[in-house]
């Protein structure tokens, strides 16, 4: 292992070190170092540093050149589009410098002998050094890379990690939060595969992502690796467990599972690298991917990282189809529900609306009125109209710089923890994902009313309805008299 000048293992980095690996890898060694002597499972790996950044930039000549073009992107002599691609190219085209190669090299072979193995698949993830900050997620902001195998490879997905810092929407996300470009670094982190291409996968927050209620943990899983869950390409599975009972001898305090449809699955590529996208089978779609065991193990570890954290955590899990076991993967501070002023009460409501088009899962609780802008390919996106209703199969960050233009988001495909519904919740938007069809039932041009004040359930009614909305400051209640009970139940179920 080198110096620690340009890479360290997850074992030596913490939270703390958020500016040398990035915020990514630097909760992966967090954990690594506090969580796994309790039974957490996190993949071994390593980071490579801030410094091995900025000295590739600076051993290729790179950092007057990716100065020029960010300033001429301010000066608008630049599209953002010209701008991202010529920074890119100029570091794609850039080689490693020995003693960085030699490092990463060496740290790569060290973790496949502790596998026990010559070559071993890793993930290859992003982790720039201004993200997972309490105010600012910045996920999917750069690239990751899975199931890559071998020293080339490693390389070349290591180089496409450091290109992807100078992504579009990389670009104009750090502009809006107002971080400087040439302050940001990026980090790379590789990350022993867990075979969940066999198994199961998904993210889990510690909070209610919808409501910000903080007393249970909301669980989605897929089968296959976790990509298609984040993307929003599949309908997972969903749990809710009720924390306060959680370690209570003999409860088994699941209050919600909801079975997905669960149409695709990501798995490992044809030959044995790189990954592919296949249809699940008939008895997989039928079944539920998580046990009670493991759904109850990953709410006391989602209680747990978030105890640590101090704070209401968006986690990724994967579970071993190999061996079984389940392992934490990713874990980064919630940024959207547990910032928000929970003093104060916004309803909408909807009257005169017309027939419901479709339905679907409902993020947030507005309403809006708008007209359809349907696009079904990134390479469309310039055809948005904006203030309109962005109807789509699905959104990856690709997607973001028209999604902050939209005034509501509908989805075919995704779930609660979809990037569709983590973006809307960060942006305020009202959005339905999973409605199965809306990009067939739904055309440009068409007015529309999207309604997220119904509950759990989404829909878009035809034609434009009157939408009202009302604000109560929570402390200006008076307190009753009458003791206040509630009984409970789903309305949607």
């Amino acid at each position: 292992m080198s110096d620690g000048r340009f890479v360290r293992p997850f074992q030596n980095c913490s939270r703390g070190d958020v500016a040398i690996v990035g915020g990514k890898n630097a909760s992966l060694g967090e954990m690594t170092q506090t969580l796994t002597g309790e039974g957490i499972r996190v993949p071994p790996g390593f980071a490579t540093t801030a410094d091995a950044f900025r000295q590739f930039l600076t051993d290729n000549g790179l950092d007057a050149p990716i100065k020029e073009r960010l300033k001429a992107l301010s000066d608008g002599e630049a599209t953002l589009a010209q701008t991202g691609l010529a920074i890119r190219e100029l570091i794609l085209k850039a080689r490693w410098p020995q003693e960085m190669a030699d490092a990463i090299l060496a740290a790569y072979r060290d973790l496949a002998r502790a596998m026990g193995t010559d070559d071993i698949a890793v993930a290859v993830r992003s982790s720039a050094t201004a993200e997972d900050l309490p105010d600012a997620s910045f996920a999917g902001q750069q690239e990751t890379y899975l199931n890559v195998v071998g020293d080339r490879a490693l390389l070349d997905a290591a180089r496409a990690c450091y290109a992807s810092l100078f992504t579009d929407r990389a670009i104009s996300y750090r502009e809006a939060k107002g971080f400087e470009h040439e302050k940001v670094a990026l980090s790379v982190g590789v990350q022993v595969m867990v075979r969940s291409d066999t198994g199961g996968s998904g993210v889990m927050f510690s909070i209610d992502p919808e409501s910000g209620f903080d007393k249970v943990v909301v669980i989605n899983a897929a089968w296959g690796l976790g990509e298609t869950v984040v993307q929003g390409v599949v309908d997972p599975d969903e749990y809710a467990v009720f924390k306060p009972l959680l370690g209570t001898d003999g409860k088994v305090p699941i209050v919600e599972k909801a079975r997905g449809k669960k149409a695709v699955k990501m798995i490992y590529g044809a030959d044995g690298k790189g990954t592919r996208t296949v249809p699940t089978s008939r008895r997989e779609r039928s079944q539920f991917v998580l046990s009670d065991d493991e759904i109850m193990t990953l709410a006391r570890w989602a209680m747990r990282i978030e105890t640590h954290y101090a704070t209401p955590m968006d986690i990724e899990w994967a579970r071993d189809g190999e061996d079984g076991p389940l392992f934490i993967v990713q874990a980064r501070p919630e940024t959207v529900r547990s910032r928000e002023d929970q003093g104060v009460l916004s309803q909408y409501s909807v009257e005169g609306e017309g027939k419901v088009l479709v339905e679907g899962l409902a993020v947030g609780a507005a309403a809006v009125t708008g007209e359809v802008c349907l696009i079904e390919d990134v390479a469309d996106l310039e055809r948005f109209v904006d203030g309109s209703i962005l109807v789509t199969r699905i959104t990856d960050p690709d997607w973001v710089p028209i999604m902050k233009r939209a005034a509501g988001i509908i989805t075919d495909h995704g779930g609660r923890t979809s990037h569709a519904a983590i973006v809307s919740r960060e942006l305020g938007l009202p959005a339905i994902v999973g409605t199965g069809d809306a990009t067939e039932r739904l055309h440009t041009g068409q007015s529309i009313t999207l309604s997220c004040a119904g509950g759990d359930v989404g829909a878009v009614f035809e034609g434009a309805a009157t939408i009202t909305r009302s604000t109560v400051e929570l402390a200006s209640l008076e307190e009753t008299r009458t003791k206040v009970m509630l009984n409970m139940a789903n309305p949607g179920a």
